[in-house]
């Protein structure tokens, strides 16, 4: 694996051409507002970018001699952060091929093709990733090519491929030793799969032992490596919130006690409501079976209702689309169910924002608008904190580390 993401880094580097993101030494922002850290719109700010990063916010003119960018018809809110992603789930739309019968391909090729999925990715306003699971370490080198200014893309942080239960007659694992295995490679996190479910499957089947997870997340933990852990139901929820992971993705029919413990421990469940609804809308792509589809919109409901009961419960919430093959240009969507569960637009936007930037590790550079951290920051045509449908359709704009990645002003003119 090590040989194959050298290859990829050396090889692709060189022969794969992209738009040129590279930011300018000094640049100034006229803004027309400007969504603060305390959820507050400031008017006719100026903001001035070193490089990747934010040097001040205030009235002050631009410094002479910097770029000048002007948005002051817009408003600027941080860059997204989407907390469950695939970018290495491509499909091109074949005919006679569907997402899930694809040929296989290599790794280098994969690693190509994904562009088009981080492309539309930094479309929606989203500058940063956390990709939770893929294969031949793809995930490793598009982060590393990323990093390298040779991908254009949004900050990625991956996990490799996910841990989970062998089939029924096979025997059982070392689930510490799997662990050590994950924690060898260059992964950000440890993805694990503590139950079934995926795709038309909603099926909640808790794969793993409490004791298992358990063992999985105290040796990642030992290492500080962070843990995410995958489960459709609600006893694989719990087991997960008791055995440390630092978070739940999906889930549904959560007890209070459940809901309690994330509470109390700081855990953030990433609900992934809206990753159903496409593959509802999306049933013809994948060729599901017309039986298949009451399930999963049963799941959305039940998924939707247990997030209005741990928002209200005081659980940290994150945005994440689970986004994969033609999902990617709808990454935020998921800030539409948090509307219908309760959150106001700022509270919405906290999970795209503060929320995951502290699960990733960077609260003190990335979430927010603010001196110091890294210049990730998208125009949106109206005003996000009074309808949160400006975030998710009205994008113009977007700024990754002070390049700019995405620019519809010309077209928003005609």
């Amino acid at each position: 694996m090590k040989n194959l993401r050298l290859a990829l880094l050396m090889g692709l580097a060189s022969v794969l051409v992209f738009a040129s993101a590279t930011p300018a030494a000094t640049r100034a922002i006229r803004a027309g507002k400007v969504l603060t850290p305390d959820g507050k719109m400031l008017s006719n700010a100026v903001i001035v970018i070193d490089d990747d990063r934010i040097t001040s916010i205030g009235s002050a003119p631009p410094p002479k001699g910097a770029e000048v960018i002007d948005l002051r018809k817009l408003t600027l809110i941080p860059g997204l952060i989407d907390l469950h992603t695939h970018l290495t789930y491509y499909w091109d739309g074949k005919p006679g091929t569907k997402p899930l019968s694809q040929p296989r391909r290599p790794a280098g090729v994969t690693t190509v093709l994904a562009v088009e999925n981080a492309r539309k990715t930094l479309e929606t306003g989203v500058t940063t990733v956390r990709d939770l699971g893929a294969s031949g370490e793809v995930d490793l080198a598009m982060r590393d090519l990323i990093n390298m200014g040779r991908m254009v893309g949004p900050r990625m942080f991956v996990a490799g491929q996910g841990i989970s239960a062998p089939r029924p007659d096979a025997p059982k694992p070392d689930y510490k030793q799997l662990a050590d295995q994950r924690l060898a490679t260059a992964a950000d996190w440890v993805k694990v799969y503590g139950s079934r479910g995926s795709y038309q499957s909603v099926d909640t089947t808790q794969t793993l032992t409490f004791e298992e997870m358990k063992s999985i997340v105290e040796a990642a933990h030992a290492k500080n490596r962070p843990v995410a852990i995958h489960s459709y139901g609600a006893s694989g929820v719990r087991d997960a919130v008791r055995a440390g992971a630092d978070s739940i993705e999906h889930g549904i029919d959560l007890d209070d006690e459940t809901l309690a413990g994330m509470a109390k421990r700081g855990t953030v469940w990433v609900p992934t409501i809206d990753h159903n609804r496409y593959y509802v809308d999306a049933k013809d792509e994948f060729g599901f079976e017309a039986d298949t589809i009451p399930p999963l919109r049963s799941y959305i409901e039940k998924n939707l209702e247990s997030t209005r009961r741990a928002f209200k419960a005081g659980v940290k919430l994150g945005m994440g689309s689970d986004a994969v093959y033609t999902m990617f240009g709808q990454n935020t969507r998921e800030l539409g169910w948090f509307i219908k569960a309760g959150m106001t637009p700022a509270q919405a936007l906290a999970t795209a924002t503060t929320i995951p930037a502290a699960l990733l590790g960077h609260a003190n550079d990335l979430g927010a608008i603010a001196r110091g951290y890294y210049a990730d920051m998208v125009a949106v045509d109206g005003d996000p904190l009074k309808d949160i449908n400006v975030v998710i359709d009205h994008v113009v704009w977007v700024m990754k580390g002070g390049a700019v990645v995405v620019d519809r002003r010309a077209a928003r003119k005609r």
